[in-house]
């Protein structure tokens, strides 16, 4: 399975998903971790400093996810500090399982707590954004 890490530093994981620099993509079989790509987010505005926030008030239309989505290829999970509930909603309709992880640390340490199963996970961690 791949899974999929937000960060902006290719080290840490980020607080926001749609914010990240990029997403390190792991390799899990079982409780290993083995490969791990780098994959940049050229995809969100966010990312690139041109969202305004505009878009994330009420009555507004927000914004696609399409190219984020795009970019998890092949990934069946991706863990990260928080999201947006736009965000979240466009990755389970992908088939792409959003967990957002309680504490900050690197990529790695997420992955491998998440492959041996004792990642936990907030309860709730979806912003109301798009």
């Amino acid at each position: 399975m791949k899974v999929a890490v937000a960060t902006d530093d290719g080290v840490h994981v980020s607080m926001h998903f749609g914010r990240s620099a990029g997403f390190l993509v792991f390799d899990v079989e079982g409780k290993n971790v083995s490969s791990c790509e780098l994959r940049d987010n050229n995809h969100s505005a966010h990312a690139q400093g041109q969202c305004d926030h505009s878009q994330h008030q009420p009555g507004h239309g927000g914004h696609s996810h399409a190219g984020l989505v795009g970019l998890l290829d092949g990934c069946e999970v991706v863990l990260c500090g928080g999201m947006g509930a736009g965000a979240a909603q466009a990755l389970t309709a992908s088939g792409i399982r959003p967990v957002i992880v309680r504490t900050q640390g690197t990529a790695e340490e997420a992955v491998g707590l998440f492959a041996r199963g004792e990642l936990q996970a907030a309860p709730s961690g979806f912003c109301g954004c798009s």
